[in-house]
């Protein structure tokens, strides 16, 4: 492997992800599954779930430049952030897992897949891609069941807490995606926003119905689709991006809130 010399090396991009977006699909399912099942184990599967998702940029960048042939003296110091976040991921899901009685692999184990789609796109350089943001969010939103069993939550219940985190982040991204390309005069449909999100809330009643899901989840899934009608408005678009981003945040918060109060009260 040729080895390459570049100036000094700025440590933050590769130590930390550069898609601000992905905080929010992390944080949502760890706040989540604590808030309706809180325990220790599952405050350390939490932190292991954080040290994975800081060893994606790293070893992206580390797998790309060893794809190329090259190694550059970012390489050095991506290698040794991969290594310090997947040790602290590990110590702390060994820690989940002798803390807790219950069992609560099958939901990361599901989730391997998604995961290794959105990684091979890393490798393609084309980790924007509609299927690559829909894979990792959903992939991280396994978080939520595994940290509801381990507070002792039934299988059903658990997995249902992903199924609605599913529906919110894809029906989020595409709204997004979407936002974005309209607000930079590029070509973009809103009919598929507006169907995601109608399909999303039809579930969530659907499952309220049959008393599945509470009905503020379904309420909290109204409020998106009333988002979507509204941030895709003409006069909406003018928002920055960075608005944009803390409104989803925002957004994000509201329907963990709704799902985690609705599953407590019972309504």
């Amino acid at each position: 492997m040729a080895e390459a010399t570049t100036g000094p090396v700025r440590l933050r991009p590769i130590a930390l992800p550069v898609e601000h977006g992905g905080w929010g699909f992390l944080g949502a399912p760890i706040v989540l599954g604590l808030w309706v099942a809180p325990s220790v184990s599952g405050v350390w599967l939490g932190l292991a779930a954080l040290g994975a998702f800081l060893t994606r940029q790293p070893l992206k960048l580390a797998l790309g430049d060893r794809q190329r042939g090259r190694r550059y003296p970012r390489t050095v110091w991506a290698e040794r952030f991969v290594a310090l976040y997947s040790a602290g991921a590990l110590i702390a899901l060994l820690t989940a897992w002798s803390t807790t009685v219950h069992p609560f692999w099958l939901p990361l184990l599901l989730a391997v897949p998604l995961a290794v789609v959105q990684l091979r796109y890393d490798l393609l350089k084309q980790s924007r891609s509609l299927l690559a943001e829909i894979c990792g969010a959903n992939a991280l939103g396994a978080l939520a069941p595994a940290i509801a069993l381990c507070g002792g939550w039934r299988m059903t219940p658990a997995f249902l807490l992903w199924l609605l985190l599913a529906l919110k982040a894809t029906s989020a991204i595409i709204y997004v995606r979407a936002r974005i390309r309209l607000a930079r005069g590029v070509p973009a449909g809103r009919a598929p926003v507006y169907l995601t999100h109608a399909v999303a809330l039809a579930i969530v009643v659907g499952l309220a119905v049959i008393d599945l899901v509470p009905w503020l989840a379904g309420a909290a899934f109204g409020v998106l689709l009333l988002r979507a009608v509204l941030g895709l408005l003409p006069r909406s678009l003018a928002t920055p991006t960075p608005i944009v981003g803390v409104q989803e945040l925002g957004m994000s918060l509201l329907t963990v809130s709704g799902i985690a109060v609705g599953f407590q009260m019972g309504w």
